[in-house]
């Protein structure tokens, strides 16, 4: 295996999958299930270092790619996590999880790939990343359509600029946000995820008054430019 930094050495053969069928656990007990099997395969793993007993599994959430998050999975020295580190340890394996990757990692499960035969071990993720990217913070005033208008106008639409989009608050009736796009998204068989995984999640998390967004677009009549 090669170094990963440090004393760290990188897992090889890791498949990684992402499902949104998976509950959640509580994170007073441990961020990421690992299962009977991928603990058994990560300590024979283990077993061929030097001083083994003293590495745990890093997981580390690394990115994106598309829908998926995607990951680097290390052997490292426990006594080298940094304080704000999650630190859980079962039946002799210590997993360590940066404090930057917690939240993305919460309900994961690390197992064996369920195809028999296959090698590796596979990650499966309730969390899905945001497609738009990281849209950072933003300080929002006045109505929900107001507080809307701008989270659409700063953040939302300069990420769909780069696909040819755009996206536009058609009006809000009580709790629920109608939102029209245009553009190279208006047609695009991405559009509905990119609506459910990004706008709708940006928009609800920034605007509590919002509970709900609908997609009020006509994709029937897009050209799908950007990705024709």
């Amino acid at each position: 295996m090669s170094v990963c930094r440090g004393n760290a050495q990188r897992l090889a053969g890791v498949s990684l999958i992402t499902m949104t069928d998976t509950a959640p656990t509580d994170a007073a007990e441990e961020i990421m299930i690992v299962t009977d099997a991928a603990r058994a395969t990560v300590l024979d793993i283990r077993s061929n270092e030097d001083d083994a007993e003293l590495l745990g599994l890093r997981v580390e959430v690394t990115g994106a790619n598309g829908a998926d998050y995607t990951y680097d999975l290390s052997l490292e020295p426990v006594a080298e996590a940094a304080d704000d580190d999650f630190v859980h340890t079962n039946d002799g394996l210590s997993v360590i999880i940066p404090a930057n990757s917690v939240d993305a990692m919460r309900g994961a499960t690390l197992d064996l790939p369920s195809v028999a035969g296959q090698g590796g071990l596979v990650i499966r993720n309730p969390n899905r990343p945001n497609p738009l990217g990281d849209l950072g913070q933003l300080e929002l005033v006045g109505d929900a359509a107001d507080k809307v208008r701008t989270l659409l106008t700063e953040r939302i639409n300069p990420a769909l600029a780069a696909h040819g989009g755009y996206a536009e608050l058609v009006g809000v009736e009580g709790e629920k946000a109608f939102v029209t796009m245009g553009g190279g998204c208006q047609g695009c068989s991405m559009s509905a995820a990119t609506l459910q995984e990004g706008i709708q999640r940006a928009i609800l998390e920034a605007v509590p008054e919002i509970t709900e967004v609908v997609d009020t677009t006509d994709h029937e009549q897009g050209e799908n430019p950007y990705y024709t």
